[in-house]
């Protein structure tokens, strides 16, 4: 007779401790095969699909879209038809014979996935969601399931969505997909009907409420990750910032002059990305962070240098490994291919970890400059102001210059401000006469 198995929330990388169920990919009921993605959550790196290792009958759900999830919590349950040749008292009916049976699958269910822990004797049965069908658990117990012709519960209408980043906004905005009429093929829910929902909501006068009631917004997957890093980084980091102006001008030349030859265009991230590489390899001891307990400095051999994209899921820092290694070109492209991804909410969990250093272009958002906080644990991040015409004293006269502000974030742990100054000089240099690159390489 079948076997139900328990599935649990695994880690999924980084230490992470929980995740955001986003969308059920399985019904109860449904028969899946092994390492069949059953869920898509999503965690404070990424949203990722949940495999699970076990193929039959999905007897029971836990968790529903928007509830967060503890890493080790139940997911599933499946029944699992046992292996052939496993004794002729599998075929037997109910009766005395049942019983073992139905006790040994009581203790499979119970008994959690290598990696979780063991259960703990005498407690109770495992946490049951509101709703959940019981009666397709019990009917395991009892001997009478099976995988060909699974019990299948009444449930809720399935809405026609299919993008999680719909559903995601739908649930930030208060909107119920199941009232609303979808534009897209078959009746599929698009985007745009949840935008005109909140449109519609926000133009209908809202209820009277309290005087003087505020709202409480939940920190919840990535904006608690933020949160919670920056709020370390803060504590633990003794950061200072300089900075300096800088002519951009002979710069956005070179890069004029590279992009009327044929082959992929090369951005101006690219060009700061590579100037960061070669100012590193001048500064190694800012390629570094602090250990956990604060006791020493370690020193990276290698380049992995993070940087600032928008997503759709806020703001992330995607990571060009080996950036040491990579021409402008190279770098050019891989720039681009993590840029997409961000944007598209794409990048996993191994793209959004282990940098070493960050490049902060905040120009993009039209400001000069800023005091960053830094990215923890990394010990400097460099950031570029806006490219802007600005008049310029160049060679004696007054001009209009391609102006920039750089500024520099460091941990005073791992250097002096001589070593920032420094770097931030050499960076600054590079940008004003880029044909020094041409000695480094």
């Amino acid at each position: 007779m079948p076997v139900v198995r328990e599935f649990r929330l695994p880690d999924l990388g980084e230490g992470l401790t929980g995740a955001e169920v986003v969308r059920w990919m399985v019904e109860v009921g449904e028969v899946i095969a092994v390492d069949q993605p059953v869920v898509e959550v999503e965690t404070a790196k990424a949203v990722v699909e949940v495999p699970c290792p076990y193929g039959g009958v999905v007897t029971a759900r836990y968790g529903e879209v928007g509830e967060e999830i503890a890493v080790g919590a139940p997911l599933v349950t499946v029944a699992v038809a046992p292996a052939a040749g496993s004794g002729p008292e599998d075929a037997a009916g109910p009766g005395s014979a049942a019983a073992p049976a139905a006790a040994s699958g009581s203790a499979e269910v119970e008994r959690p996935l290598v990696g979780f822990g063991v259960a703990e004797p005498g407690r109770g049965g495992r946490r049951r969601r509101v709703g959940a069908p019981a009666s397709a658990s019990a009917v395991v117990a009892a001997g009478a399931v099976a995988v060909r012709a699974p019990v299948v519960p009444a449930g809720p209408a399935v809405v026609p969505v299919i993008s999680p980043l719909v559903r995601r906004l739908a649930r930030e905005q208060g909107v119920d997909l199941a009232a609303l009429t979808g534009s897209g093929p078959d009746g599929l829910i698009m985007r745009a009907d949840v935008e005109r929902a909140v449109a519609a909501k926000v133009a209908a006068p809202a209820p009277a409420g309290p005087a003087g009631q505020d709202g409480v917004v939940p920190l919840r997957g990535l904006r608690k990750a933020v949160a919670e890093k920056l709020s370390r980084s803060h504590r633990e980091i003794p950061a200072a910032t300089c900075w300096v102006d800088a002519d951009a001008t002979e710069l956005m030349a070179l890069r004029r002059q590279l992009n009327a030859t044929p082959g992929p265009k090369v951005s101006v991230l690219a060009l700061l990305a590579r100037i960061c590489t070669v100012a590193l390899a001048r500064f190694p001891e800012l390629n570094s962070s602090v250990t956990g307990d604060g006791s020493g400095i370690v020193r990276h051999s290698a380049v992995h240098l993070g940087f600032a994209a928008q997503g759709e899921r806020g703001l992330v820092v995607p990571v060009v490994r080996d950036a040491q290694n990579r021409s402008t070109g190279q770098l050019g492209e891989e720039l681009g291919r993590l840029t997409e991804a961000a944007r598209s909410g794409a990048l996993t969990p191994a793209e959004l970890t282990g940098g070493t250093f960050t490049l902060n272009n905040y120009g993009v958002f039209g400001v000069d400059g800023s005091t960053p906080i830094l990215n923890h644990p990394e010990a400097a991040m460099l950031g570029v102001g806006r490219i802007v015409a600005k008049p310029w004293v160049h060679q004696g006269e007054l001009a209009v210059r391609e102006v920039t502000q750089l500024s520099f974030t460091f941990d005073h742990r791992v250097c002096d401000g001589g070593t920032a100054g420094g770097f931030l000089r050499f960076v600054a240099d590079c940008v004003e006469q880029p044909g020094m690159l041409l000695r480094q390489l």
